[in-house]
Protein backbone atom coordinates (compact mmCIF):
# COMPACT_ATOMS: atom_id res chain seq x y z
CA UNK A 1 0.00 0.00 0.00
CA UNK A 2 1.27 3.47 -0.76
CA UNK A 3 2.49 5.45 2.18
CA UNK A 4 0.83 8.59 0.83
CA UNK A 5 -2.55 7.64 2.33
CA UNK A 6 -1.52 8.96 5.69
CA UNK A 7 -1.03 12.72 5.56
CA UNK A 8 -4.02 14.80 6.43
CA UNK A 9 -5.53 18.15 7.24
CA UNK A 10 -9.12 19.09 8.10
CA UNK A 11 -11.23 21.30 5.87
CA UNK A 12 -14.56 22.96 6.46
CA UNK A 13 -17.08 24.21 3.97
CA UNK A 14 -15.92 21.78 1.30
CA UNK A 15 -16.92 22.96 -2.18
CA UNK A 16 -19.79 21.13 -3.80
CA UNK A 17 -18.23 18.44 -6.03
CA UNK A 18 -19.18 18.21 -9.67
CA UNK A 19 -20.88 14.82 -9.21
CA UNK A 20 -23.56 16.52 -7.11
CA UNK A 21 -24.32 19.06 -9.82
CA UNK A 22 -24.76 16.53 -12.62
CA UNK A 23 -27.83 14.44 -13.27
CA UNK A 24 -27.44 10.68 -13.58
CA UNK A 25 -27.57 9.34 -17.12
CA UNK A 26 -30.29 6.91 -18.11
CA UNK A 27 -34.00 6.71 -17.40
CA UNK A 28 -36.53 4.45 -15.76
CA UNK A 29 -37.81 3.37 -19.16
CA UNK A 30 -34.32 2.31 -20.23
CA UNK A 31 -33.77 0.48 -16.93
CA UNK A 32 -37.09 -1.33 -17.26
CA UNK A 33 -36.21 -2.33 -20.81
CA UNK A 34 -32.81 -3.61 -19.67
CA UNK A 35 -34.47 -5.51 -16.84
CA UNK A 36 -36.96 -7.11 -19.24
CA UNK A 37 -34.21 -8.15 -21.67
CA UNK A 38 -32.02 -9.48 -18.86
CA UNK A 39 -34.72 -11.59 -17.24
CA UNK A 40 -36.03 -12.92 -20.57
CA UNK A 41 -32.69 -13.76 -22.18
CA UNK A 42 -30.69 -14.67 -19.08
CA UNK A 43 -27.48 -13.18 -17.75
CA UNK A 44 -25.09 -14.58 -20.37
CA UNK A 45 -26.89 -13.52 -23.58
CA UNK A 46 -28.02 -10.17 -22.18
CA UNK A 47 -24.43 -9.25 -21.33
CA UNK A 48 -23.85 -8.74 -25.06
CA UNK A 49 -25.86 -5.53 -24.72
CA UNK A 50 -23.37 -4.29 -22.12
CA UNK A 51 -20.61 -4.05 -24.72
CA UNK A 52 -22.76 -1.76 -26.87
CA UNK A 53 -23.60 0.40 -23.83
CA UNK A 54 -19.94 0.50 -22.78
CA UNK A 55 -18.87 1.45 -26.30
CA UNK A 56 -21.41 4.29 -26.31
CA UNK A 57 -20.10 5.79 -23.06
CA UNK A 58 -16.51 5.16 -24.13
CA UNK A 59 -17.09 7.21 -27.27
CA UNK A 60 -19.66 9.82 -26.24
CA UNK A 61 -19.05 10.59 -22.54
CA UNK A 62 -15.83 12.63 -22.68
CA UNK A 63 -16.06 13.98 -19.12
CA UNK A 64 -16.44 10.55 -17.53
CA UNK A 65 -13.75 9.22 -19.87
CA UNK A 66 -11.34 11.97 -18.80
CA UNK A 67 -11.88 11.28 -15.09
CA UNK A 68 -11.53 7.54 -15.67
CA UNK A 69 -8.21 8.19 -17.40
CA UNK A 70 -6.97 10.33 -14.49
CA UNK A 71 -7.95 7.71 -11.91
CA UNK A 72 -6.51 4.75 -13.86
CA UNK A 73 -3.22 6.57 -14.34
CA UNK A 74 -2.94 6.81 -10.55
CA UNK A 75 -4.16 3.29 -9.77
CA UNK A 76 -2.14 1.51 -12.47
CA UNK A 77 0.99 3.69 -12.08
CA UNK A 78 1.26 3.88 -15.86
CA UNK A 79 -0.49 5.36 -18.85
CA UNK A 80 -3.82 3.51 -19.27
CA UNK A 81 -4.48 1.91 -22.63
CA UNK A 82 -7.78 2.14 -24.48
CA UNK A 83 -8.40 -1.42 -23.30
CA UNK A 84 -7.93 -0.36 -19.66
CA UNK A 85 -10.41 2.48 -20.04
CA UNK A 86 -12.96 0.28 -21.81
CA UNK A 87 -12.59 -2.38 -19.11
CA UNK A 88 -13.18 0.23 -16.40
CA UNK A 89 -16.50 1.33 -17.92
CA UNK A 90 -17.47 -2.28 -18.67
CA UNK A 91 -16.91 -3.21 -15.02
CA UNK A 92 -19.30 -0.45 -13.95
CA UNK A 93 -21.90 -1.51 -16.52
CA UNK A 94 -21.56 -5.13 -15.36
CA UNK A 95 -22.31 -4.30 -11.73
CA UNK A 96 -25.38 -2.27 -12.80
CA UNK A 97 -26.55 -5.17 -14.97
CA UNK A 98 -26.08 -7.66 -12.15
CA UNK A 99 -28.39 -5.60 -9.93
CA UNK A 100 -31.27 -6.98 -12.00
CA UNK A 101 -30.51 -10.51 -10.80
CA UNK A 102 -29.44 -9.65 -7.27
CA UNK A 103 -32.62 -7.65 -6.67
CA UNK A 104 -34.63 -10.60 -7.96
CA UNK A 105 -32.94 -13.06 -5.58
CA UNK A 106 -30.78 -14.84 -8.19
CA UNK A 107 -27.66 -15.35 -6.08
CA UNK A 108 -27.33 -18.79 -7.68
CA UNK A 109 -25.99 -17.12 -10.83
CA UNK A 110 -22.89 -15.82 -9.08
CA UNK A 111 -19.66 -17.14 -7.62
CA UNK A 112 -19.25 -15.00 -4.50
CA UNK A 113 -16.32 -15.31 -2.09
CA UNK A 114 -16.44 -13.73 1.36
CA UNK A 115 -13.41 -12.38 3.19
CA UNK A 116 -13.70 -11.26 6.79
CA UNK A 117 -17.28 -12.40 7.30
CA UNK A 118 -16.26 -14.32 10.43
CA UNK A 119 -15.22 -11.02 12.04
CA UNK A 120 -18.55 -9.42 11.17
CA UNK A 121 -20.62 -12.43 12.25
CA UNK A 122 -18.81 -12.52 15.58
CA UNK A 123 -19.52 -8.81 16.05
CA UNK A 124 -23.24 -9.01 15.26
CA UNK A 125 -23.63 -11.98 17.59
CA UNK A 126 -22.20 -9.91 20.44
CA UNK A 127 -23.53 -6.46 19.61
CA UNK A 128 -26.67 -7.04 17.54
CA UNK A 129 -26.10 -4.87 14.48
CA UNK A 130 -23.08 -3.37 12.76
CA UNK A 131 -22.21 -0.12 11.00
CA UNK A 132 -20.57 -0.71 7.61
CA UNK A 133 -18.63 1.99 5.76
CA UNK A 134 -18.58 1.45 2.01
CA UNK A 135 -17.38 3.33 -1.05
CA UNK A 136 -18.23 3.60 -4.75
CA UNK A 137 -16.07 0.54 -5.12
CA UNK A 138 -17.60 -2.53 -6.74
CA UNK A 139 -21.23 -3.44 -6.00
CA UNK A 140 -23.23 -2.55 -2.92
CA UNK A 141 -26.11 -4.70 -4.16
CA UNK A 142 -24.10 -7.90 -3.84
CA UNK A 143 -23.20 -6.88 -0.29
CA UNK A 144 -26.84 -6.28 0.59
CA UNK A 145 -28.01 -9.56 -0.97
CA UNK A 146 -25.33 -11.71 0.63
CA UNK A 147 -25.48 -9.85 3.95
CA UNK A 148 -29.19 -10.49 4.27
CA UNK A 149 -28.85 -14.18 3.38
CA UNK A 150 -25.63 -14.83 5.34
CA UNK A 151 -26.69 -13.14 8.57
CA UNK A 152 -30.47 -13.32 8.31
CA UNK A 153 -30.58 -9.64 9.24
CA UNK A 154 -32.05 -6.56 7.62
CA UNK A 155 -29.62 -4.43 5.63
CA UNK A 156 -30.36 -0.70 5.57
CA UNK A 157 -28.54 2.08 3.74
CA UNK A 158 -28.05 5.57 5.17
CA UNK A 159 -27.86 8.26 2.49
CA UNK A 160 -28.91 11.80 1.68
CA UNK A 161 -32.37 12.54 0.31
CA UNK A 162 -31.38 13.17 -3.33
CA UNK A 163 -29.50 9.88 -3.51
CA UNK A 164 -32.36 8.10 -1.75
CA UNK A 165 -34.79 9.27 -4.44
CA UNK A 166 -32.46 8.03 -7.19
CA UNK A 167 -32.07 4.63 -5.51
CA UNK A 168 -35.83 4.27 -5.04
CA UNK A 169 -36.41 5.17 -8.71
CA UNK A 170 -33.78 2.64 -9.81
CA UNK A 171 -35.27 -0.11 -7.65
CA UNK A 172 -38.74 0.63 -8.96
CA UNK A 173 -37.40 0.23 -12.50
CA UNK A 174 -35.47 -2.97 -11.81
CA UNK A 175 -37.95 -4.68 -9.51
CA UNK A 176 -41.21 -2.87 -8.64
CA UNK A 177 -41.78 -5.29 -5.74
CA UNK A 178 -38.50 -4.34 -4.07
CA UNK A 179 -38.52 -1.47 -1.61
CA UNK A 180 -35.27 0.11 -0.51
CA UNK A 181 -34.58 0.13 3.21
CA UNK A 182 -33.14 3.63 3.39
CA UNK A 183 -32.39 5.95 6.30
CA UNK A 184 -32.32 9.55 5.10
CA UNK A 185 -29.34 11.49 6.43
CA UNK A 186 -29.51 15.22 7.01
CA UNK A 187 -32.52 14.93 9.31
CA UNK A 188 -32.52 15.16 13.09
CA UNK A 189 -34.18 11.77 13.33
CA UNK A 190 -31.49 9.99 11.28
CA UNK A 191 -29.14 9.38 14.21
CA UNK A 192 -31.93 7.94 16.34
CA UNK A 193 -33.10 5.74 13.49
CA UNK A 194 -29.60 4.38 12.88
CA UNK A 195 -29.23 3.72 16.60
CA UNK A 196 -32.56 1.90 16.74
CA UNK A 197 -31.74 -0.18 13.65
CA UNK A 198 -28.40 -1.25 15.14
CA UNK A 199 -30.07 -2.17 18.43
CA UNK A 200 -32.60 -4.24 16.47
CA UNK A 201 -29.73 -6.18 14.90
CA UNK A 202 -29.67 -4.62 11.43
CA UNK A 203 -26.62 -3.99 9.29
CA UNK A 204 -26.47 -0.29 8.36
CA UNK A 205 -24.29 0.81 5.45
CA UNK A 206 -22.97 4.31 4.73
CA UNK A 207 -20.83 5.41 1.79
CA UNK A 208 -17.87 7.48 2.94
CA UNK A 209 -16.12 8.59 -0.24
CA UNK A 210 -18.27 11.48 -1.48
CA UNK A 211 -18.91 14.85 0.10
CA UNK A 212 -22.20 16.70 -0.34
CA UNK A 213 -20.27 19.97 -0.33
CA UNK A 214 -21.65 21.45 2.89
CA UNK A 215 -19.89 19.31 5.46
CA UNK A 216 -16.40 19.21 7.00
CA UNK A 217 -13.84 17.04 5.28
CA UNK A 218 -10.45 15.53 5.94
CA UNK A 219 -7.77 16.15 3.33
CA UNK A 220 -5.69 13.01 2.78
CA UNK A 221 -3.02 11.99 0.30
CA UNK A 222 -4.89 9.41 -1.78
CA UNK A 223 -3.35 7.67 -4.79
CA UNK A 224 -0.60 10.25 -4.97
CA UNK A 225 -2.51 13.53 -4.54
CA UNK A 226 -4.62 15.33 -1.90
CA UNK A 227 -8.29 14.36 -1.84
CA UNK A 228 -11.03 15.27 0.60
CA UNK A 229 -13.03 12.63 2.45
CA UNK A 230 -16.14 13.66 4.43
CA UNK A 231 -15.93 13.15 8.19
CA UNK A 232 -19.70 13.14 8.82
CA UNK A 233 -20.23 9.37 8.50
CA UNK A 234 -17.37 8.72 10.91
CA UNK A 235 -18.78 11.17 13.41
CA UNK A 236 -22.01 9.18 13.29
CA UNK A 237 -20.11 6.05 14.35
CA UNK A 238 -18.31 7.99 17.09
CA UNK A 239 -21.52 9.48 18.48
CA UNK A 240 -23.19 6.06 18.46
CA UNK A 241 -20.07 4.61 20.14
CA UNK A 242 -20.06 1.52 17.95
CA UNK A 243 -17.49 -0.50 15.94
CA UNK A 244 -17.07 0.46 12.30
CA UNK A 245 -16.32 -1.93 9.43
CA UNK A 246 -15.12 -1.29 5.90
CA UNK A 247 -17.08 -3.10 3.21
CA UNK A 248 -16.68 -3.64 -0.53
CA UNK A 249 -18.25 -6.01 -3.06
CA UNK A 250 -15.46 -6.26 -5.65
CA UNK A 251 -16.31 -7.40 -9.17
CA UNK A 252 -13.70 -9.85 -10.51
CA UNK A 253 -15.09 -10.40 -14.00
CA UNK A 254 -17.51 -12.96 -15.39
CA UNK A 255 -19.90 -13.89 -12.61
CA UNK A 256 -17.34 -13.60 -9.80
CA UNK A 257 -17.44 -11.24 -6.83
CA UNK A 258 -15.33 -10.97 -3.69
CA UNK A 259 -16.84 -9.36 -0.60
CA UNK A 260 -14.30 -7.91 1.82
CA UNK A 261 -15.09 -6.81 5.37
CA UNK A 262 -12.48 -5.20 7.60
CA UNK A 263 -12.73 -3.60 11.02
CA UNK A 264 -11.39 -0.05 10.78
CA UNK A 265 -12.36 1.48 14.13
CA UNK A 266 -14.07 0.74 17.42
CA UNK A 267 -15.62 3.75 19.12
CA UNK A 268 -17.33 1.70 21.82
CA UNK A 269 -14.38 2.13 24.18
CA UNK A 270 -13.59 5.75 23.40
CA UNK A 271 -14.19 8.25 26.22
CA UNK A 272 -16.62 11.07 25.49
CA UNK A 273 -13.83 13.64 25.81
CA UNK A 274 -11.63 11.93 23.23
CA UNK A 275 -12.43 14.67 20.69
CA UNK A 276 -11.69 14.59 16.99
CA UNK A 277 -8.54 12.43 17.06
CA UNK A 278 -10.32 9.02 16.92
CA UNK A 279 -12.54 10.25 14.07
CA UNK A 280 -9.51 11.42 12.09
CA UNK A 281 -7.80 8.09 12.72
CA UNK A 282 -10.87 6.25 11.42
CA UNK A 283 -10.98 8.38 8.26
CA UNK A 284 -7.30 7.57 7.65
CA UNK A 285 -7.92 3.85 8.12
CA UNK A 286 -10.87 3.99 5.76
CA UNK A 287 -8.98 5.92 3.06
CA UNK A 288 -6.09 3.47 3.34
CA UNK A 289 -8.51 0.53 2.86
CA UNK A 290 -10.11 2.17 -0.19
CA UNK A 291 -6.69 2.89 -1.67
CA UNK A 292 -5.46 -0.65 -1.03
CA UNK A 293 -8.41 -2.18 -2.87
CA UNK A 294 -8.19 0.37 -5.70
CA UNK A 295 -4.60 -0.73 -6.26
CA UNK A 296 -5.51 -4.42 -6.05
CA UNK A 297 -8.69 -4.18 -8.19
CA UNK A 298 -8.31 -0.90 -10.12
CA UNK A 299 -11.31 -1.40 -12.43
CA UNK A 300 -13.73 -1.35 -9.46
CA UNK A 301 -13.58 2.37 -8.63
CA UNK A 302 -16.76 4.01 -9.93
CA UNK A 303 -16.35 7.68 -9.02
CA UNK A 304 -16.47 9.14 -12.52
CA UNK A 305 -15.80 12.73 -11.49
CA UNK A 306 -12.80 14.81 -10.45
CA UNK A 307 -12.13 13.25 -7.07
CA UNK A 308 -8.95 15.32 -6.70
CA UNK A 309 -10.52 18.65 -7.66
CA UNK A 310 -9.26 21.86 -6.02
CA UNK A 311 -10.74 22.60 -2.59
CA UNK A 312 -11.07 25.78 -0.52
CA UNK A 313 -8.16 26.77 1.69
CA UNK A 314 -8.68 25.66 5.33
CA UNK A 315 -9.94 28.28 7.73
CA UNK A 316 -7.78 29.99 10.37
CA UNK A 317 -6.19 27.70 12.91
CA UNK A 318 -6.67 24.57 10.81
CA UNK A 319 -3.96 22.15 9.79
CA UNK A 320 -2.92 22.91 6.20
CA UNK A 321 -0.69 19.89 5.80
CA UNK A 322 -1.54 17.47 2.99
Amino acid sequence: MRSDAGKRGPLTGVASPDWAARGERGSRLLLRLMCWISLRLGRGPSRIVLYAITAYFFLFAPEARRHSLDYLRRALSRAPTAGDRFRHILGFASTIHDRVYLLNGRLDLFDIALEGDDVLLSAVEKQGGALLMGAHLGSFEVLRAVGRRRTGRDVAMAMYADNARKVNATLAALNPRMKADIIQLGQLSAMLEIRDRLKAGALVGILGDRSTGDEPGEQIMFLGAPAVFPVGPFRVAAMLRCPLYFMAGLYLGGNRYRIVLEKIADFSGEPAEAGAAPVRAAVLQYAAAVQRHCLAQPYNWFNFFDFWQARPVPGPGQDRSA
